[in-house]
Formats: structure tokens, sequence, C-alpha cells
């Protein structure tokens, strides 16, 4: 057992007022900095001492016992006045006595032999004397035990802060035996020059009509960045004048980080194995993942381990010709295939395919051209849309949805027309009914709608092919795919609508294109349209949904080669759920986290609420009432209205303790851990708790598999928390990031926060990851679920964010909250200009008073935006402290 002596650099706990708080294993130092001092005239040992750094792990329900020995090295008697235990976590389960306890096999006469209380008093210690005491702890949950032991002996108080942390059989399995290492930094793979690849065989294509320039990154642009200075275009703003060569700096920022962040996938040392038809093979760890993300044609460069310093001495290049789970098959210059065997060693570098940033520079390029109402609406020219009667199509539709489909119907072109849609609101249904009436009653329409991701345009076709009521001819409508994306994701029932040869789709030539009234794609793919010559103007109407999520450069892609003045552009979306996906924190900060439609939101048109441009929605058809309360407060002044018949919700059973309030709080103190090189976190007690509650979920009988959705923010939670569904025979639940729930509902989202540990805290605030200090993530996340929200962290942690802390007390007020002990609460007081609560702190910033997205014009035009809020920088899971140096 450790002992050490107690000295000036124990930091004390309880303090003169005796009063502790939540104790957190990382921060409490006086576990694990105590001295050993044989000159000290107490010495102490630390009770159930720490392993590698952790806390003990103990069994659910079993009884922890260990021996605190106290010694007196003094040449006098010594008085131990007193042995005390304070704030038991959870209450009373530590225990003290004087004989040890009887295990679980001992007879009755032993066990009354054991007495325990909560402190011990008045004894002598004589000089040199060891006094035992045992210390036990009676587990009845999973969870982080904690407690302080106090000693006041002699002159002196002494401390000792008690951890253990209490696990079932799942949260047992999810342990690593890899303890965490920050990855080595690998040296820099420097490729001047090459032995070029064999591409793979292909038959000859086309060439475009309009090709995509290099756009290859100025020297002197990247010499700047790399010295982390900032250009003075940016510094300036955007302009008019300077829009392109604006947006191409931050995108060079953003292309520069995409480069750092594909070196750290870098391998060093590795085998590849010889395959027939002149082959090799790499085994690359997280490729089905995507991380890295290759594709077919991708290419890598590798040179000998063994010449690494040796500057004369060949580095090839390998193209990928076929990707297989985790491995990739390469074809090299034939003497690399001569002179390859598989015992050789390589250093590998990857890169990445620079096509999309490509796409992003000439859509900046070519918006300069744009009129200038699509790119700075001006109040000097206001326009009035005269609307005419509608009869729906695709079913009823409220009073907003209405009016915003009439407007769409009846714009003629410039500035673009934009419905703002909260979560669950119905603006997709909403956008393709307004699709419905232009093919059906418009014949001359041409629809061009886009997406952020192949699955949001996928998703856009299948409801515009479920009504009932409009038949389309398959050489009307067409969905254009990127010939990266794999033939087998796309749904048979859609293959019909596609263009592909070989299994491999493609873009039909523009004398086909321009036969099709409505074709979809994502927002990069519509590249093809003008690479293919589609002139300006062919499309009278363009629809832009989740438009909330796109950098304005990618919403460009569209926009500034296929519009003129005449074309209608319709944004959908909501600027207050996630953002644009920007991997430099530079270029976030300059503006390419904010979106087109965010931007256009600032300007007093649209901020004002004028029905000439933007239709707002309010009627939520999605949540129990209950569910949709606090983002409402929080994020659209109260202003949305629960519409879904209230017949349709689940019934849950025994879980909720509040039958009427259908969203629980479960506090759990847990343990946020990594392992090996993988930076992201997990917590596999939460992990587990989450097992046990889908387990009571489906015992009901009410729920099946595939109406539960589990958010968590860390890519290794996510793993953990799959793995344990499929080794139980689980696999339909859902298990995802926020960003991959987007746009998605299900009847019970049960939501892990992971966090149990303060000192990160700052760290995720700064870099915007996880829940915390990210106002568009948990808006996302709690806007998921249709009859049920079930949350599992840390009220401790979670407490520090505005956002989590009313909800969390939202669950307490409604007897919902079950689990471990609560924070102080943080008094609330009522601002007297807008009679809201607030969070009263000493640098308040709470979201509730500012995000409002109804503001007046008056107030500057901003519309849900705050310039104090953190933007999400990307998803959690794809970012880590070990890969990024900014």
């Amino acid at each position: 057992m450790s002992t050490a002596g107690w000295s000036d650099e124990e930091c004390s706990v309880i303090g003169e007022k005796a009063e502790i708080g939540f104790l957190d294993f990382e921060e409490e130092k006086s576990v694990c900095s105590y001295i050993d001092n044989e000159g000290a005239p107490i010495i102490v040992s630390v009770p159930f001492a720490f392993v590698d750094g952790k806390p003990q792990s103990v069994s659910v329900g079993d009884t922890a016992v260990d021996l605190i020995t106290i010694r007196n090295t003094t040449d006098e008697p010594v008085d131990l006045w007193s042995v005390h235990i304070f704030a038991s976590n959870p209450q009373d389960t530590f225990t003290l006595s004087l004989t040890e306890p009887p295990s679980a096999n001992s007879n009755a006469d032993e066990d009354q032999s054991c007495l325990e209380s909560f402190t011990l008093e008045d004894r002598v210690l004589q000089p040199g004397e060891n006094l035992k005491i045992w210390l036990s702890c009676k587990t009845k949950e999973m969870g982080m035990y904690s407690s302080v032991v106090y000693f006041d002996v002699g002159d002196e108080k002494i401390e000792r802060v008690v951890f253990l942390l209490v696990e079932d059989k799942i949260s047992k399995s999810l342990a690593s035996n890899r303890p965490y290492s920050r990855r080595k930094k690998k040296e820099k793979f420097v490729v001047d020059t090459f032995v070029a690849g064999s591409r793979p065989a292909g038959k000859p294509t086309r060439r475009y009509i309009n090709r995509l320039p290099k756009y290859d990154i100025p020297r002197d642009i990247r010499q700047l960045l790399e010295s982390n200075r900032v250009p003075q275009v940016v510094e300036e703003g955007l302009t008019k004048r300077t829009y392109a060569s604006f947006f191409k700096t931050l995108i060079i920022m953003e292309e520069i980080q995409l480069e750092e962040d594909m070196r750290t996938y870098d391998m060093e040392c590795i085998s590849m194995r010889k395959r027939a038809n002149q082959f090799v093979t790499l085994e690359v760890p997280g490729l089905a993942e995507r991380r890295p993300s290759l594709v077919h044609g991708d290419f890598i460069f590798v040179k000998l381990t063994s010449e690494r310093d040796n500057n004369t001495t060949p580095v090839y290049q390998g193209y990928i010709h076929r990707v297989e789970a985790d491995e990739i098959y390469l074809k090299f210059d034939p003497g690399f295939h001569f002179y390859h065997r598989d015992e050789n060693r390589y250093d590998v570098h990857f890169t990445y395919n620079r096509i999309n940033m490509r796409r992003l520079y000439q859509a900046a390029e070519a918006a300069e051209k744009l009129v200038t109402d699509f790119l700075f609406p001006s109040t000097s020219r206001k326009r009035h849309i005269k609307t005419t009667s509608l009869l729906p199509i695709s079913g009823t539709f409220n009073e907003e949805q209405i009016s915003s489909i009439k407007m769409i119907l009846g714009c003629k072109g410039a500035p673009p027309y934009m419905i703002h849609g909260p979560p669950g609101t119905g603006k997709t249904r909403t956008m393709v009914e307004a699709i419905l009436q232009l093919y059906k009653y418009h014949k001359n329409a041409r629809i061009l709608v886009c997406a952020p991701s192949n699955s949001a345009a996928d998703y856009i076709l299948e409801k515009l092919l479920a009504q009932q009521d409009v038949e389309f001819r398959e050489n009307e409508i067409f969905r254009l795919n990127a010939s990266a994306r794999p033939y087998e994701d796309v749904k048979p029932e859609f293959v019909r609508f596609c263009f592909f040869d070989e299994m491999v789709f493609k873009c039909p030539p523009v004398n086909a294109l321009i036969h099709y009234r409505i074709i979809i794609s994502t927002y990069m793919s519509a590249s093809l349209l003008y690479a293919e010559d589609v002139s300006h103007g062919h499309f009278s109407h363009i629809f832009l949904d989740e438009a909330g999520q796109a950098s304005e450069p990618e919403t460009m892609i569209p926009v500034s080669h296929l519009c003129t003045s005449d074309t209608v552009v319709v944004l959908a979306g909501d600027q207050l759920q996630l953002g644009p996906v920007i991997y430099s924190k530079k270029a976030d900060e300059y503006g390419l986290g904010v979106s087109y439609m965010e931007r256009l939101c600032e300007c007093e048109l649209y901020a004002s609420g004028d029905t000439n441009y933007v239709t707002r929605l309010i009627r939520n058809y999605r949540c129990h009432p209950v569910i949709l309360h606090l983002p409402s407060k929080l994020f659209y002044c109260g202003e949305l209205i629960a519409c879904r018949d209230s017949k349709s919700f689940m019934v849950i059973g025994d879980l909720l303790p509040n039958k009427d309030f259908p969203i629980i709080f479960y506090g759990i103190q847990g343990c946020d851990e990594r392992e090996g090189n993988n930076p992201s976190w997990f917590n596999r007690i939460e992990a587990s708790k989450v097992i046990e509650v889908v387990r009571r979920l489906i015992a009901g009988g009410n729920i099946k598999e595939e109406n539960i959705g589990i958010i968590t923010p860390y890519r290794q939670q996510v793993l953990k928390i799959k793995q344990t569904l499929e080794n139980l025979d689980m696999p339909e639940i859902k298990v995802g990031s926020v960003e991959q729930f987007q746009g998605q509902e299900k009847e019970v989202i049960i939501i892990s926060t992971v966090r149990s540990t303060i000192k990160h805290n700052e760290f995720d605030r700064v870099h915007c990851l996880g829940f915390l200090s990210n106002y568009r993530r948990f808006n996302v996340a709690i806007t998921r679920a249709i009859s049920l929200l079930v949350i599992i962290g840390n009220p401790h942690i979670i407490c520090k964010d505005d956002h989590w802390s009313q909800m969390l007390w939202h669950c307490v007020d409604n007897s919902s909250y079950q689990g471990c002990s609560l924070p102080e609460r943080v008094e609330l007081y009522e601002d007297e200009d807008t009679g809201e609560n607030t969070c009263f702190t000493e640098d308040n910033a709470s979201p509730s008073n500012n995000v409002e997205w109804g503001q007046d014009s008056s107030n500057n035009g901003e519309w849900g935006q705050d310039s104090s809020f953190t933007k999400p920088v990307t998803d959690e899971a794809e970012w880590s402290d070990g890969w990024r140096s900014n």
C-alpha cells in the first residue's frame, strides 16, 4: 500500500468551512501529489490508490474495502481527535471501521463484530504506533464514487480524497488495454520529384466543354499564410469589389489546413503485399470510417524507409485502383513492382483530391459576375410579389407554408427567396410542394434542386416520387451523381433516374441535360452542369435545401454558374442549426463558416421578416410539446407551435418518473478516456447506461430498434456504443454524431454527453468540440426526438453551459431527474428590459437573450446571430488536439 507524509504541498479540499462540491479526480491533486517524508510527524496512507493514474475499478453491487494506516513517527503520544467522512457521493456509501469488515462469505458472528460509522473519535497514538482503519464503500449504481476522509490529529489537519469507478460487465468490456499516447509528430515527407504511377484504366471520355482550372496555390500567398500572417484582402472584409479575392483567400486557408490534416494520416515503416495483375495492397487503419477518405483514382507517394534521408532515392507515385474495407489496391511504375518485396518497409504520404477545392475557387471567381441583388441585396429597390390562388397537390399545408409556396411561384428573380424552417416545421415538404406546382402547372419551368449531401438529395427525390397525384416521366427527372459515389450507395428504385456506365455514375452531355425538367444534385456535383456548358438562365428555378449547412462558395457553385437576374433562387434552411464544416480555424474566424443564407439574414430585407423575401415557418410537426418548449424559448423567441397529433406519440412505459414529461435526465459521473493513439474521447460508464436504457425501452414492447437514435459528440463513443449494440444483436439502432442526425428524426433520442472532467471544458469551448458552448449542436441534438428525449451526462459538467444548464433544471423542476447528486443551482434574475429570466453570472452571455430569430431591422439587422457565439468548426469525430497545430 502506498503511504505518504502530509506536507505543505497538500491542498485542502475541505477548507475552513467544510463545504465540498463536485470532486473531479483529474483536478484533485490531493489524490496523487503526496510526497513521502519520513521526517513528517504523522503519515497517513492513501486509500484506494490510483492505478496507472486512474481510479480503481470495482463491480457494481460489491463492497470495496481498503486499509488506511496512521503512523505516529514522533517520540511523543499524539491525540487523534477525530476521523470524519465528508461528501460521500453517492450519499452515505463510504463508512469507517476499526476492525476489518467481513467478506461476502463470512458468518453472522463476524458480521456483528464489525461496527461501521461515518466518524471515529478520541484516540491516542503512542510513539511509533500504527493505527489501522478500514474504509468501505457499498456500491449500488454505476458511476464515479468519491469521498474525503478528514483526519484531525495533533496539530495537523490531513485529508485523503477517495475515488472509485463502479462498473458493470458492459462498461468493463469497453475498457482499453492500450493507454493513450499522443501521436508522434512524423517527419515531413517532401515530394519534389517522383516516378509517376499507373493511372486506373478507363474508356476514353469526352472532354468537358468548360474545363476546371488547376488553381494552384500562389507561392507568395502560401508563404504569407504559413508564416501566420493574414492577407490584407481578408483583413478588410467582404465587399462587392473584393468578393472573389476575399473568398479565394479563405479557401486557400482551408486547403492548407486540409493538407496538414491529411498529413496526420501519413504512415512510417509499413509493408505492402504483392498481388496478382501487378497490384500491391496497403492496409490503412480507419479507412472504413473515411479516416482518411480515399477513393478510386486518388494517389499516394511512397519511399523506402531505409532511404528516408537519401535525397537521390526516388519517390514513387501509386494510384488507387480499388478500395476494399481497410485496404487499397495500388499500381506504381513497372520498375517499382519489379523491385518490390513484401518484406520491404516504406514511408507513405497521403494526398487529398483537390477537385472540390478547385470547384470552390471557380465558383467564387464566377460569382463576381452575378447581379448585385444576389450577393448584396439592396433596400433601395424593394419588390412586391404578386400571388395567385393555390390548390395544394401533396396534402394540406398551414398558413405560413401556403404563403411561402405562393411567393415562390410569384417570384420573378433576384434576390433569393428564403424559407426559414426551424426543426420539424416542414421546410423540405414545403419546398417539394413548390417544385410539384412548377412541374405540373408551369410547363416551361426548368428546376435544379441542390442539397449539401447525397443522402439529403436522395431524400428530396424520394419525397417527390412519393406523391400520388403527379406522375414523373423518367426522361424528365434526373438524379445527378458524382463518379466517385459508389453504385451500391443508391437505392435500386432511384437508379433508373441516374446515368451510369459499367456501374460508374456519369454526367450526360448538355443536349441530354437540357431536356430534363427537374435535376437533383449536391452543391458540389452541380459544377458538372457548368462543365457540360448548361447555359446561364437555363434553369428558371434553383432550390437550395439545407442552405445553412453549406459555405458561401459552395452555395455559389450552382448560383454563380447558372443564374441570371431572372432566375428564381430559393434558400431553405435554418441558420440556428449546424453550419458549414470548416477545418481551418482562421478561415472560420474570417467568415468562411458563415453560410450564404446566414449572411443574407443580416440584411435588412430578410431580418425585418418582409414576406416578399422570407417566410418563417413556426409550426412544428415533429416533437412532443414538452420537448419543443425549451428550444423554442431559447432560439425562436417562444414562437414555435407544437402541432403534431397528440395521439401519434408513442407510449413509453415505465421509464418516465413523470408521465406527462417525456424528457428524462440521468445524472451519472463517469470517466472520459482515450486509448492508443486515438485522440477521440469515450465514456464507458455512459455507454453502459445507454445500453441499459435501450434494453428497458425495447422490453416495454412498443418501441423497436429502428425507432431509437443515439447521439453523442465523439467518434470513439459512437464506435464503443455501436460495438456493444452489435454484440447484443441490436444493429438497427442508429448511432452517430449530431452532424449525422441533422434533418432526421426518431421516436426516441438518447444523448450521451461523454464529458465528466472539468479540465477539458475550456479546450472544448475554444475549439467548439463536444456539446458545451456550441448552441447549434445543442439545438439540433434535442430537436431530433418525437416522443421521448433521454439525456445521460454529468450534471456538474453540463451546468457549465447555459443551454444545458437550463435543460438540466427544466428536468429537475418537473421531477424527471434521476442519478447522482446535483450541483448548486445558479439563481436566475429577471432582466428589467426584456422580462426574461437570465442566468446571473459575472460575465453573462446568455443566448436566450442574444439569439432572436425575429429581430426588428432597427436592431442592426441581425437575425438569429450573435457575434459572441462560437461557431461550430466541424464534427468533433473528425477532429483532435493531436491533429491541429493552431
